[in-house]
């Protein structure tokens, strides 16, 4: 039985920096409003024609790959998490493998929204645990902001998205002391409209540029969020998949040494943060900078954490998500 253990970590977020008081000049919103509500202070959004979904995934994958000390050659499998491909299909697992010049390994595609990176993870874990693969390549990337209404009538969810992309090469570990100790997935599809773009994307065009031309008053296409509703289960599920985890793994919430949960919301990171009754230096949080993005929130901040020095060997770090579906997760690694 083997473990695996995150041997390379790497993120990219787009220059170009939106703050809030720069939406507040295309909505009537506020710095003081959204940061009240969200903790957000700026985002990063994509400059059209120089970023995609597929090649933010490729430049953080790349920075992961080098930190692994790997070769491309030496890479088995490709995990790829996003909601915001750059196709309505084939997913972009395969163009991430075309542009890293990857072998023709096999590459997943999978949409659990802001779970998705825990999922990749799971999915990776396994496929290491069993002996199918030694070194997986798990990329979480999204773009949004070209796909929200930025108008009045969509503000109270656009402010929240922002774009980037994080990864990590997952390889075998014999020492089953290290690694990823296990992983924690759920769902609960009776809530999915709570949270929702209920009409599809179209290949090649985003929606939003066919609702301009012919139904601009079709709501349908955009994101829809019953933000009390979610802020109410987020908090609940966030509790009982953390302490999922440390129960299988026989640890008490004095063994967290990081807390690293999906930033969705820094009000529901400071919720859980008080609940845990965890110190500021066991929870990270960097929504303030990047605002939400979704699946690619957990190994951003993974990321930052570790190049600031809070990540160490030996450290226990439990990774949280909640979102869309509804779905949740945990992990639990010992770094």
């Amino acid at each position: 039985m083997y473990h695996s253990k995150i041997n390379g970590l790497g993120y990219y977020v787009p220059e170009n920096v939106v703050t809030n008081d720069d939406l507040s000049k295309i909505m009537d919103t506020s710095d003081e409003w959204i940061q009240e509500r969200t903790g957000i202070k700026e985002r990063r959004h994509i400059i059209r024609g120089q970023d995609t979904t597929t090649s933010m995934g490729v430049k953080a994958a790349k920075i992961a790959i080098e930190r692994s000390g790997l070769t491309t050659d030496e890479i088995d499998f490709i995990v790829f998490a996003t909601i915001s491909p750059d196709y309505y299909f084939p997913g972009p697992g395969v163009a991430l493998q075309q542009e890293l010049g990857l072998r023709t390994v096999g590459a997943l595609d999978i949409r659990n929204q802001c779970s998705g990176f825990i999922y990749a993870l799971s999915v990776a874990d396994q496929f290491i645990k069993t002996g199918m693969y030694k070194n997986v390549l798990v990329v979480a990337s999204e773009l949004q902001s070209i796909g929200l209404d930025m108008t009045n009538r969509g503000r109270s969810v656009s402010v929240i998205f922002g774009d980037g992309a994080g990864a990590v090469v997952l390889s075998r570990e014999e020492d089953i002391t290290k690694g990823i100790l296990s992983t924690h997935l759920h769902s609960e599809g009776e809530h999915a409209k709570e949270l929702a773009v209920l009409a599809p994307g179209m290949g090649g065009r985003w929606v939003t540029d066919i609702i301009a031309e012919n139904n601009p008053d079709d709501e349908s296409y955009y994101p829809y969020m019953n933000g009390q509703f979610v802020f109410k289960n987020a908090v609940v599920r966030f509790s009982e998949v953390i302490n999922e985890g440390l129960k299988a793994n026989n640890l008490e919430v004095s063994d967290i040494d990081m807390l690293i949960p999906h930033q969705a919301n820094l009000r529901i990171s400071q919720f859980i943060q008080q609940r845990f009754k965890l110190s500021d230096d066991q929870v990270f949080n960097n929504i303030q900078k990047y605002g939400n993005t979704t699946a690619a929130s957990i190994p951003i901040a993974l990321t930052e954490a570790w190049e600031q020095g809070r990540i160490k060997e030996g450290d226990t770090i439990v990774l949280a998500a909640f979102g869309s579906g509804f779905t949740w997760a945990s992990a639990i690694i010992k770094w």
